[in-house]
C-alpha cells in the first residue's frame, strides 16, 4: 500500500540553524493571538528546496515538548506542498509560495495518516479527525471521543478506530467515511 503522495519539493530537518541562512525565511504558524510564545517552546528547523523559487529556511513553533507528540515532514495531497509536523501542531506549507500557510486546528496532531488512494492526509487529535485534499480542508469530524482516538484500520473508503467513552470508561469503536467525514459510533455519547 502506498503511504506517501507525489511531491516536486525536497525538505531538510536541521539540528540547528545554518551557519549561512538563505535569503528567504519564514515561521510558521504566522502572528495569532495565542501563540506569541510557541517559539519559546522550541522549534522544527527545515530546508525547503523547492522546484522553482530557491531554498528557504522554514522555522515551525513546537507545540508540545512531550516526546509522544509527533514531529516530521509529510508529503500532501498537493505535490507542490509540504506539511510540517512540530510536536503536535501541524503546518501545511505551499513550497511555492512559502508566506502562504495554513496551521491545522487540531491542537495537538496526534498522528499524521497519509492515504493516498482517497487523495487525504487525515490529522488525528485528541477528539476528532481533519482532512486535508489537493485544494485544502476538505472535512472534519463530529467529536469522536471524549479524550483520545485510536485508528485501528482502513477498509475501502472507510476508517475504522475507537474513541473513548467517559460514562463508560471504554474505547468505542467507531468508522468515519472518507468520502465526508460522517461518522458512525465513538465514544461521545450519554449511559
Amino acid at each position: 500500500m502506498e503511504t506517501t503522495f507525489p511531491h516536486t519539493w525536497t525538505a531538510e530537518i536541521l539540528k540547528a540553524p545554518p551557519l549561512i541562512a538563505p535569503a528567504r525565511q519564514f515561521t510558521y504558524p504566522r502572528q495569532i493571538a495565542g501563540e506569541e510564545d510557541a517559539l519559546a517552546r522550541g522549534a522544527l528547523l527545515l530546508m525547503v528546496r523547492p522546484k522553482t523559487g530557491g531554498s528557504f529556511l522554514g522555522t515551525c513553533a513546537l507545540g508540545f515538548t512531550d516526546p509522544s507528540m509527533p514531529t516530521g515532514v509529510f508529503a500532501c495531497p498537493n505535490p507542490d506542498e509540504l506539511c510540517a509536523v512540530a510536536g503536535g501542531y501541524a503546518y501545511i506549507v505551499d513550497t511555492q509560495k512559502p508566506e502562504h500557510s495554513t496551521h491545522i486546528p487540531l491542537k495537538p496532531a496526534t498522528e499524521v495518516l497519509p492515504i493516498p488512494s482517497q487523495n487525504l492526509l487525515i490529522f488525528v487529535g485528541f477528539h476528532s479527525l481533519y482532512a486535508w485534499g489537493p485544494n485544502g480542508e476538505v472535512w472534519k469530524t463530529e467529536r469522536l471521543s471524549w479524550e483520545g482516538i485510536r485508528i485501528t484500520g482502513l477498509q475501502d473508503n472507510i476508517l475504522h478506530g475507537t474513541g473513548w467513552n467517559m460514562f463508560t470508561d471504554q474505547d468505542v469503536p467507531f468508522t468515519v467515511d472518507l468520502q465526508n467525514g460522517t461518522h458512525t459510533g465513538g465514544g461521545i455519547s450519554t449511559p
